[in-house]
């Protein structure tokens, strides 16, 4: 019997990945909230709201009934955004089977609890074990178009993080495998933070030094609260740190990357926030980033100056004159 497949969330990401695991032959139902984004999918091959001009599967279905699309897949995919995460996931929890695999491939910190999507998917299915995480630097329409991505599947267990690691890997998208879920799963949320950051750093105009600057010690600061939470930092090292930090920082497909640009060239973050139709979830999680660093009591001066530029009004130039301001101290204390 084929292998079910639900993707949750018909955004660009989950339309990519339901793209990439159709082809592989899946029989794979694609979740979408909007009656349009499945009628365009079922109908043209095509999501064109978020994937214009992008071919897909015919074996790839669309829908909109959530117990429809979970109708006894053994392989969940969950890719709202981190904010609807909590809702989607207890609803679809309800109707899943009880020993699917479920992989999260979102990228956010929650509000109120400051959990990570591997934690509030946990929360909804009850089973932390068999709920995994894909990260690493992809952008959707490069791997929904068949270009060559390199990402790591993670999961508590080496036995379950290889099954992700099988089910993704294709020809041009290769998996590489991880048991050091708090690393991957920081190293993706922190790095859309950084790149907002240098975003507005090049928006402003200060060149290549900066922009590296901003990189590197953006690096040192996800690294720090990774490990401070029990992450290992080889694997900030590795495509969920650096390989998807570089990709998301100076990639101009990223949209936490336009927004920062767009911030330093002088437009109001409502403003920005106003004209976009996909989440740039790096506004959001600067201030649960910033919040879960406090608790952890470790410094991210980068998130901090982030977080007064989009929630304090504080001048993008400003920011850098704090950031330069700080006292001296050693690179790696």
């Amino acid at each position: 019997m084929n292998t079910r497949v639900a993707v949750v969330g018909a955004g660009s990401w989950g339309t990519a990945l339901a793209s990439l695991l159709s082809g592989k032959g899946y029989d794979v139902i694609l979740w979408s909230r909007g009656k349009e984004i499945a009628a365009s999918i079922n109908d043209h091959n095509e999501n064109r709201a978020y994937l214009p001009g992008v071919a897909l599967p015919r074996t790839l279905r669309a829908s909109v009934d959530l117990h429809e699309a979970l109708d006894d897949a053994e392989l969940v995919v969950a890719v709202v955004p981190s904010h609807a995460m909590r809702d989607t996931m207890n609803r679809a929890a309800r109707v899943m089977r009880s020993d699917a695999l479920v992989v999260s491939a979102s990228k956010g910190i929650e509000d109120d609890t400051l959990l990570t999507m591997h934690g509030v998917i946990a929360d909804a299915v009850g089973d932390e074990h068999r709920v995994t995480a894909l990260s690493g630097p992809s952008f959707a329409v490069e791997v929904a178009g068949g270009q060559p991505a390199v990402v790591v599947a993670a999961a508590t267990s080496e036995q379950t993080a290889e099954r992700v690691q099988h089910y993704f890997h294709a020809p041009m998208l290769r998996v590489y495998r991880s048991t050091d879920m708090v690393g991957v799963e920081l190293g993706g949320v922190v790095k859309n933070v950084m790149a907002i950051a240098t975003g507005v750093s090049d928006g402003l105009g200060y060149g290549l030094n900066a922009r590296a600057a901003t990189i590197t010690r953006g690096l040192a600061e996800i690294m720090r609260l990774a490990i401070s939470m029990g992450g290992r930092p080889e694997t900030l090292s590795g495509l969920a740190g650096i390989g998807d930090l570089v990709l998301t920082c100076t990639g101009d497909l990223s949209r936490n990357r336009q927004v920062g640009l767009r911030l330093g060239r002088g437009e109001s973050i409502d403003s920005i926030l106003g004209g976009m139709r996909m989440v740039a979830e790096g506004v959001r999680n600067t201030k649960s980033v910033l919040d879960l660093a406090r608790r952890q009591k470790v410094e991210m001066p980068i998130v901090e100056c982030a977080y007064k530029v989009l929630y304090e009004g504080l001048p993008p130039s400003q920011a850098l004159e704090e950031l330069f301001g700080r006292s001296l101290k050693p690179e790696f204390p």
